[in-house]
């Protein structure tokens, strides 16, 4: 959800993160806040680290012994994210980075 507010000091920007567990809202004016590269500029979303488990070995469920963790190799889980032109509050129209599920929710005003 991105709301905007009028204030004598400029556009305030309020914006609901919904990745993080429902953190409260944030507020930016549009000058100050960063936008950085592959980071949903809605949710917030952005890359994390995980492992991928390689294992060997018949499950037991199916007549092994069972199976072993040979090996664990870090990896990167990247979010769908397209670059959109999006229509601000202020009548401004700019390039974002936005996740596909603010796109499917129709959290965003395309230009």
């Amino acid at each position: 959800m991105v709301a905007c507010m009028g204030l004598s000091s400029g556009v305030v920007f309020l914006i609901k993160d919904l990745h993080f567990k429902k953190r409260p809202l944030i507020c930016h004016t549009y000058q100050q806040l960063k936008i950085m590269a592959r980071v949903c500029f809605i949710t917030g979303k952005k890359q994390v680290t995980g492992n991928i488990i390689r294992r060997k070995g018949q499950s037991i469920k199916s007549g092994g012994i069972g199976t072993h963790v040979i090996k664990v190799v870090k990896r990167v889980f990247k979010p769908n994210l397209q670059r959109v032109r999006v229509k601000l509050p202020t009548g401004q129209v700019k390039r974002l980075w936005v996740c596909v599920k603010a796109l499917k929710a129709g959290k965003v005003l395309k230009a």
